[in-house]
């Protein structure tokens, strides 16, 4: 007994320890966050280090905390799949984009389309792109900072909703207070603390296995009860023809979509030059990459120390292997919520998703106090006013009160749906526009519009029409049965038709002539900067 009260006694420490020094933060932050260019673009102060560790707080989330553990365990080598894509796409998009979308006085993903292209008309569109991408990421970072917290206090189901509220409520203070300086302080002391906490739990799977990889994966083979399908691709969608497409296309949506969340590309605009760029990109994908190994570790661990049968009943998808796999590497406590490793894993878990919430919801607030101002870009290039920032922590306000209320609805539902609409939405919609964008003259306004126009409602249809809406048992409606797509993630469709889209909407040829203001834009950003 006297267990089970000094880990709970060690969780409240931990978490009040946690919100303590990132409001502290968020205060020391605050100084000066009515000047627009600290509360959007603080982040320059940050430097090289602090501005990639704050990409790779941005980027960790709970669906790479917690699902991609969940998949490893459950499904074997597609698991190490989803991992390795994970880190694959935070290389990808920081090469690409990290000098590019750099830009002074550019604050969000509109401001750099319509300063790019000189059509402010394209604001609203990024606009609508932003809030589609973020909104269903955010209920379910949401909902989990609530699920996190009532199981990290042993608290009853009926607590969940009080537990969300709590979460929103400090979501809005580090938004709408710490702005993005703030914010990416949060981030950077969620990295230490997770990286810490997973690293610490990989070195206790490890050991027990005497610190052999091949043991452990021949043991998490044997708890899967699979067999050698375990390390085969095709237990996460099935072995058929449309398992393997539906593999293909998850793993292409989280190839391209994954850090090109608004919420993450927000924070490369403030970087100051092609260098800082280069060493933010190392800085960002070192710890995520790290992270990444120890969740693969973690989620072999779960599957064979703890076991398929057990890890399915508490949740069929594997969400809760982090935290059940602290149980069975302290056998001494009496309970999962009785060591004190489930204390420290659990409080690292809520500090991804807390920190995650409110990255994505100054980013959303951001898109609509600029992308939806009454006169788009009234104020002109690289300006906004007091009032303007008056704005956006209202929008901060309204959004988390929105959210908590919706999640009051979703929270019984299967996230894996959410997901998959965010991240379908942001990797059919964001690449092209930004690909074209930087890569390709005589792309233009229209050419965004039909992008985030055409294919937003296509993939709203599919995913209505697909078995991860309805027809199966974890779908989101269950008890409907109209699914006709035979994919759970349509971004096989979805991500070839926004480039096609792109390519149709802006109306000219690949060697038609750039304009004179194209032109001076398509000049790599290194040559310009001497880097």
């Amino acid at each position: 007994m006297s267990g089970a009260v000094d880990a709970r006694s060690l969780a409240v420490v931990i978490f009040l320890g946690f919100v303590a020094v990132s409001l502290l933060l968020c205060g020391l932050a605050a100084a000066d966050q009515d000047d627009p260019e600290h509360f959007y673009a603080g982040g320059a102060a940050l430097g090289p280090v602090g501005a990639g560790l704050a990409i790779a707080g941005d980027y960790v989330s709970a669906a790479t905390l917690l699902s991609t553990t969940g998949s490893v365990a459950l499904a074997g080598f597609d698991g190490l799949l989803f991992a390795l894509a994970t880190v694959a796409s935070l290389a990808l998009v920081m090469r690409l984009f990290a000098e590019r979308l750099r830009r002074r006085g550019v604050f969000t993903l509109g401001d750099f389309l319509a300063n790019r292209l000189g059509d402010q008309s394209v604001r609203r569109a990024l606009g609508v792109a932003t809030l589609v991408v973020l909104a269903p990421l955010l209920l379910v970072q949401l909902t989990t900072a609530g699920r996190v917290m009532s199981a990290m206090f042993g608290l009853p189901d009926g607590a969940l909703t009080g537990c969300t509220v709590a979460s929103g409520a400090l979501m809005v203070c580090y938004s709408a207070f710490g702005g993005m300086r703030g914010t990416g302080y949060i981030q950077i002391l969620k990295v230490a603390v997770v990286l810490g906490a997973v690293t610490l739990l990989a070195g206790l799977v490890l050991a027990r296995f005497d610190w052999s990889p091949f043991a452990l994966f021949d043991a998490a083979r044997a708890g899967s009860g699979a067999g050698v399908d375990y390390a085969r691709p095709g237990m996460q969608f099935g072995h058929g023809l449309a398992g393997g497409l539906d593999l293909i296309g998850f793993q292409i949506t989280l190839l391209l979509g994954a850090a090109c969340m608004p919420h993450i590309m927000m924070r490369l605009h403030p970087i100051r030059d092609a260098r800082t760029a280069r060493r933010a990109g190392v800085w960002a994908v070192g710890p995520v990459a790290l992270l990444c190994v120890g969740i693969v570790i973690v989620g072999l661990g779960a599957s064979a120390l703890v076991g398929r049968e057990q890890l399915r009943a508490a949740d069929p998808a594997g969400g809760t292997a982090l935290l059940m796999v602290t149980s069975a590497l302290d056998p001494g406590a009496a309970g999962p919520r009785d060591s004190p490793l489930f204390a420290l894993v659990a409080c690292a878990a809520f500090a991804t998703t807390l920190a995650a919430v409110a990255g994505i919801t100054l980013a959303a607030a951001s898109s609509l106090a600029r992308d939806f101002a009454v006169k788009p870009g009234a104020q002109g290039e690289g300006r906004a006013s007091g009032g303007e920032i008056r704005r956006a922590r209202w929008a901060v306000a309204g959004i988390g009160a929105l959210a908590v209320l919706l999640s009051a609805y979703t929270h019984d539902r299967n996230p894996q749906v959410l997901l998959s609409l965010s991240f379908a939405a942001a990797a059919s919609v964001l690449p092209p526009v930004l690909l074209y964008a930087v890569l390709r003259p005589g792309f233009n306004a229209r050419g965004v519009r039909w992008t985030v126009y055409g294919t937003l409602p296509l993939i709203g249809a599919l995913m209505v029409l697909s078995p991860a809406f309805s027809g199966t048992p974890v779908a989101l409606f269950p008890e409907w049965d109209f699914d006709v797509f035979p994919l759970q993630t349509p971004g096989l469709v979805t991500v070839p038709a926004g480039f096609l889209l792109g390519l149709l909407g802006s109306g000219r040829v690949p060697g038609a002539a750039p304009d004179a203001r194209h032109r001076a834009l398509s000049v790599p950003p290194r040559a310009r900067d001497g880097g």
